[in-house]
């Protein structure tokens, strides 16, 4: 049993010579590599940084004014493409969208004010207010007479036939 011991033992120390001399040296990192890396990292950082405190101390109106401006854009777009769906009226007039964008006459059926919007927009006060007016049948037709020197009057309908 000493000897099969003796083996063990001999055999673990082989084993030990072996996994000692056999080491493989690992790379050496490139430190100024990882000094650079290290460098763009704070960098990035302070940049995001320097960027949210230039954010914030624009002014409100100018952020919006910023991020609206695409909005408004993307609303032109839609009008333009919902004259394609408003082929059914027999007179359209596109009012450009103040406060509303088109008045669509069906004759003999009705007068339709038309603001277009995508899902998500909501109705201005000024379109609310217009809509309520609408809703209330407060609309009403008048003929106005103007004269060479811009002056206008209003004139009876029933009159003038």
């Amino acid at each position: 049993m000493e000897i099969a011991l003796l083996a063990v033992i001999f055999l673990l120390l082989l084993v030990i010579i072996f996994l000692i001399f056999r080491m493989r040296k690992a790379p050496a990192t490139d430190i100024d590599k990882l000094a650079e890396k290290l460098r763009f990292a704070l960098a990035s950082a302070d940049s995001v940084r320097e960027i949210q405190r230039i954010l914030e101390s624009l002014p409100r109106d100018v952020l919006k004014s910023i991020t609206s401006s695409e909005a408004v854009r993307a609303g032109k777009l839609n009008e333009l493409l919902a004259t394609l769906e408003l082929t059914h009226y027999d007179r359209l007039f596109y009012l450009g969208g103040n406060p509303v964008d088109f008045v669509g006459i069906k004759y003999g059926e009705g007068i339709d004010f038309i603001e277009v919007k995508t899902e998500k927009a909501a109705l201005s006060p000024a379109e609310k207010e217009l809509k309520d007016l609408i809703e209330c049948k407060m609309v009403n037709y008048v003929s106005l007479s103007v004269t060479r020197i811009g002056i206008a009057e209003e004139v009876d309908v029933e009159e003038g036939e």
